[in-house]
């Protein structure tokens, strides 16, 4: 049965800004509860008091946070090496038999030269390259055959060494999605391999971003 607080709660973990709102106490109790008055009222399907929501506010327990865990904060003092990659393009095919072919004769051509920036992603349906884009008419003359879907110039790549064991602690991809969406940051790839996180940007919004995740360490 739904009460007052089961919805209010439902709310609040249904949106990350809220939450962060509240455990930073910069949301006004009562402003709250009268915002959310209608949608709980519709949730409980009759009329509720602002009161009686602005309690299930105070007495919500927020789960633990960046600044609440210990084990987050230990990873992010000890975040390594922040790299950036600019002049980069984005390549999208769909997905074919003769595709990982046109793949393996990229990483033939680039194999000898470390700095050429180059990740792949393969999905159900579609694959993604992102890479230097001294190398886009190269991309262009190997997969000439598959079929493009999409290609983005002018892109940036930061890539962050996560320690040992990060995939070990709940919540640390959300903290750092969390702080880039708080910039009003729009991610267009992200890329991660065990010890590794790589976002991509566009060019305009590289110092932005790259000013969040050094703040990481703060």
């Amino acid at each position: 049965m739904k009460t007052i607080t089961s919805c209010v709660e439902e709310i609040i973990k249904s949106s990350p800004f809220l939450e962060e709102g509240l455990s930073r106490e910069i949301i006004n109790f009562s402003a709250l509860a009268k915002d959310l008055n209608f949608p709980i009222s519709e949730m409980l399907r009759k009329p509720v008091k602002d009161g009686a929501i602005m309690m299930a506010l105070r007495r919500y327990q927020q789960p633990l946070t960046l600044e609440n865990s210990g084990r987050l904060k230990k990873v992010f003092k000890n975040l390594g090496d922040i790299t950036v990659r600019s002049n980069l393009s984005d390549f999208t095919f769909q997905n074919s038999k003769t595709l990982i072919n046109s793949h393996a004769q990229v990483l033939e051509k680039i194999s000898a030269n470390q700095q050429i920036f180059y990740a792949f992603t393969r999905g159900m349906f579609e694959s993604n390259i992102i890479i230097s884009t001294s190398e886009k008419d190269s991309i262009l003359k190997v997969f000439k055959n598959e079929i493009q879907i999409g290609l983005q110039d002018n892109l940036s790549a930061i890539s962050i060494y996560l320690p040992k064991g990060n995939s070990k602690i709940a919540g640390l991809y959300y903290q750092i999605f969390k702080r880039l969406a708080w910039e009003k940051i729009t991610l267009y790839e992200v890329v991660s391999t065990t010890n590794e996180f790589t976002i991509v940007v566009e060019d305009d919004l590289v110092d932005k971003a790259f000013s969040v995740i050094k703040r990481l360490k703060d």
